[in-house]
């Protein structure tokens, strides 16, 4: 039995580590969004998230809920990606020392990318301390090799994960991550628990690698600006983009300072980039997007999590399941039987996953008649036919059975309902958007104020500000924010 449970163990012991530096890092960026919001809030711009959200960023749960999205990204990426030189360079390649200079390279690659712009410590332990544990465990805990097991047999192991990688990859397109939540996660309970959690706690670590410029509120302060007028033009001007000014004395990552003539921006002490009060006043989006560029310290960073989130998760979930049927099964049957009959459950399930997903799966170029899929007894189909309105801008109360569709108790059917919604143009449609906003699923609620901001009818203002002050779901805030932006609404000091 240990032939494979040790697999679980080290892969295990991997995401252990993954955690522990996830949540510090989680935590760090936490307490420094924490900061610069009072800073904001302070200076009399409304904070988002606000001040219902706000306190639970120094809170620990929150860190270790959201560090659970690097542990099973990155943490299952670095992990898988150890155990399998390691297992490879022992395994079929019988210990060839070229073989450790090249992965060492390698490793000392990524290690140098996550660095390329700037020193990031929290990053560097994930590519330091996970592998080298991973390396070490399977190292000791690697039993020795079997004279009866051959290299076909070893091979033989990874056939039904590469099968199921490849016909899963047959469904990959633009919009596989909708379709696995409408289609998967938000049909059952369980799943749908899955996806309220991931939705509650995933700003949290999407704080800690965004660039400058996809952060949703940015606070800096002036520095040696010696003509008042120049001070508020940039203020006027920078107030467009979200970029905030906060007292001099606060916590922020972006100064800008005046030097001769031309303005110094910043990034926490370090000079990004250099220009004319001229060019900002002309061309203030231009100047933010090359600080941004420049003072962006996880580009490396956030395609390896993106990477591991679509391939080191899955394979992470699959080695898990292997291990407890392996372990349920080895005490009944051979070694031999257990691997096969275990490797065969897991391709089984994984197969009819991927069955129930694909035929549950009805893309929009399949409605013909979208007033007809509308009154299908398939919610797939009325779905299918709601994403069409909503993509072709047609309008969705002419057609009769639309209004049946407020009740549906399908959270994917009222989400895309509330999408149509967006594009419709007709009064009587704009109150009805105004229900969602009370909608139980704080999905179709963010999707509410979406909408609103994509119609355009600045009477929803008034309501989404009073909406936000009051929100407890910072995804839900966001969302009004930006729906707040489309209707033209923008940063103003409020005292």
């Amino acid at each position: 039995m240990k032939r494979f449970y040790y697999v679980a163990k080290v892969l295990f012991l991997g995401l252990c580590a993954a955690q522990v530096i996830a949540t510090a890092q989680v935590y760090l960026s936490d307490v420094h969004l924490y900061r610069v919001l009072l800073a904001i809030r302070d200076a009399g711009y409304l904070p988002i998230p606000n001040q219902e959200v706000i306190p639970s960023l120094k809170e620990f749960w929150p860190a270790f809920f959201g560090g659970l999205f690097f542990t099973l990204s990155v943490g299952a990426g670095l992990s898988l990606s150890a155990f399998a030189a390691i297992w490879l360079w022992d395994r079929l390649f019988s210990r060839n020392k070229y073989l450790v200079i090249v992965l060492f390279m390698l490793w000392m690659g990524c290690i140098i990318a996550v660095n390329s712009n700037g020193i990031s410590p929290l990053v560097t332990a994930y590519f330091i301390v996970i592998p080298a544990l991973v390396m070490v465990a399977t190292l000791r805990w690697m039993p020795a090799r079997s004279v009866q097991e051959s290299r076909l047999t070893r091979i033989a192991h990874c056939i039904p994960i590469f099968l199921l990688a490849l016909l899963w990859l047959a469904q990959v397109d633009s919009h596989i991550f909708f379709d696995l939540r409408d289609n998967l996660l938000l049909t059952n309970r369980v799943g749908t628990k899955i996806n309220d959690f991931y939705y509650r706690y995933t700003l949290y670590p999407a704080e800690v690698f965004k660039s400058f410029d996809q952060k949703l509120l940015k606070a800096y302060h002036l520095e040696n600006i010696q003509n008042e007028s120049t001070a508020q033009s940039i203020e006027n001007k920078l107030a467009h983009y979200d970029y905030l000014h906060v007292r001099g004395d606060s916590s922020v990552d972006l100064t800008i300072a005046q030097e001769g003539n031309s303005l110094r921006f910043k990034y926490r002490g370090r000079t990004i980039i250099r220009v004319t009060p001229t060019s900002v006043f002309s061309d203030p989006g231009k100047a933010l997007r090359e600080f941004s560029f420049g003072s962006d310290r996880h580009k490396f960073f956030r395609r390896f999590t993106f990477f591991s989130l679509l391939i080191g998760f899955p394979f992470i979930l699959y080695v898990i399941l292997f291990a407890l049927f392996y372990v349920i099964l080895g005490f009944f049957l051979s070694t031999r039987t257990s691997t096969v009959i275990a490797s065969a459950l897991c391709f089984v399930i994984g197969l009819t996953v991927l069955g129930t997903f694909h035929y549950s799966r009805v893309k929009t170029d399949e409605v013909k008649n979208v007033a007809e899929a509308l009154e299908s007894e398939l919610w797939q189909k009325r779905v299918a036919a709601l994403k069409r309105i909503e993509q072709r801008g047609m309008e969705i109360s002419d057609f009769r059975t639309y209004r049946t569709m407020f009740k549906s108790p399908r959270i994917s059917e009222r989400y895309w309902l509330v999408k149509a919604l967006g594009a419709s143009r007709k009064p009587e449609t704009y109150k009805d958007l105004l229900g969602f906003l009370d909608d139980p699923h704080p999905t179709v609620v963010s999707m509410a104020f979406h909408a609103l901001g994509r119609r355009g009818d600045r009477r929803a203002v008034k309501e989404i500000l009073a909406r936000i002050n009051t929100s407890h779901h910072w995804y839900n805030q966001r969302h009004a924010y930006n729906g707040l932006k489309k209707l033209g609404w923008k940063q103003t000091k409020l005292k």
